[in-house]
């Protein structure tokens, strides 16, 4: 769910606490599946699923789901725009590429949003390597600086691709390669970021989509 998680504070002031335990699970599911599909880190994901009391049964669907299809699996990525024109990267991963095209183009038909061409959409992001950590000081950034870490947002650092290797060596924590938006178009209110929200967590309901990639940007001080 990458480049919109740190909004979630504005869907969770609206209301939805069974909203935020499902983003919870949503999180946890998908670093689950990002171990099983790189072979290391499962321990740790599912230690993390457990701390959000996501139930055992679901945990153990995941990885048997995932051990029955691994060998058919396919990824790609799909391009087109959400609700308030806001441009989205959707990786899919999937043993039957024609269902999972015709889901999603659905999704978007009947939530507001249309589909893109391959490039209409892809030139809008740097493909990056992302590693999120437990605390980010100023003193740790300028280390990692030094490391090839080429930006910070939160607690995520940003590198390209090929020191994402050394760098999760050096911190011994899992990262992943993502989508990152080059120049995030600005939403204007609240409002408008909910419904952008709204759109991705329908797309993220699909079992198929491993990733959202969005470009848009909030500044709540000005509000």
């Amino acid at each position: 769910m990458s480049g919109h998680s740190k909004w979630n504070n504005i869907k969770n002031r609206k209301g939805a606490q069974d909203k935020k335990r499902s983003a919870m699970f949503t999180k946890a599911s998908r670093e689950i599946m990002v171990a099983l599909r790189t072979g290391t880190g499962l321990e740790t994901a599912i230690a993390k699923s457990r701390e959000v009391n996501m139930p055992k049964e679901n945990i153990d669907r995941l990885i048997a789901r995932f051990k029955e299809r691994k060998d058919s699996l396919v990824t790609f990525m799909m391009e087109g725009f959400g609700v308030e024109g806001v441009p989205l990267m959707v990786e899919v991963e999937t043993d039957n590429k024609n269902r999972s095209l015709g889901e999603i183009k659905l999704i978007f038909k009947e939530n507001g949003g249309t589909m893109g061409e391959n490039g209409s959409v892809a030139f809008l992001f740097d493909r990056v390597g992302e590693i999120e950590l437990d605390e980010l000081t100023e003193e740790k950034e300028l280390e990692l600086i030094d490391k090839g870490a080429i930006d910070f947002e939160e607690n995520k650092l940003f590198c390209k691709i090929e020191d994402l290797n050394h760098l999760e060596g050096d911190l011994g924590i899992k990262g992943q390669i993502v989508m990152r938006a080059k120049t995030p178009m600005m939403l204007a209110s609240e409002d408008q970021v909910t419904r952008v929200l709204d759109f991705i967590e329908k797309l993220e309901e699909n079992e198929d989509v491993i990733n959202v990639f969005s470009s848009f940007d909030y500044d709540e001080q000005k509000v």
